[in-house]
């Protein structure tokens, strides 16, 4: 259906709970290394629970690698920088939503590689820094797949 692609992901409750994301949404979910934690850890395992085994899940050594192996048509950055907000989107299957690692967001050189119309944000109120991860992609995933009526 979509495609979930985190960016040097650090904290295994996010990815845990964003593995369980992708299995209950018929998401395929992308890491790009370095991961801050080994996919083995125990935290990972417990916020994922049992979903792992439901979820396809692909690893990356680069940035660079996943565009060369995992064939995506159209990437959609999700940035707080960002202007065109997620719900302005008319998404279809297929498209990957990417996010960064929790501490930073995405790097300058990945967002400056995308077309403005493929940078977006999550709304926020005034002031606020950012949206927990697992948070973020769930919106995101269930605001795309909402516009595919939920098939």
């Amino acid at each position: 259906m979509f495609n979930i692609v985190l960016l040097e992901p650090e904290i295994p409750p996010n990815t845990g709970n964003i593995i369980r994301l992708a299995a209950n949404t018929g998401s395929q979910l992308h890491l790009i290394e370095p991961i801050g934690f080994r996919l083995e850890d125990k935290l990972l395992r417990r916020a994922g629970l049992d979903y792992r085994e439901w979820a396809k899940v692909y690893t990356y050594r680069s940035f660079k690698e996943f565009i060369k192996r995992s064939r995506i048509n159209r990437l959609y950055g999700f940035s707080t920088r960002a202007k065109r907000t997620y719900s302005e989107v008319k998404y279809l299957p297929g498209d990957a939503l990417l996010f960064g690692p929790e501490s930073r967001g995405l790097p300058d050189e990945i967002l400056d590689s995308l077309d403005s119309d493929k940078k977006l944000r999550i709304p926020m109120v005034e002031d606020s820094r950012s949206l927990n991860l697992a948070n973020t992609v769930a919106i995101a995933v269930y605001e795309a797949w909402r516009q595919q009526e939920f098939q």
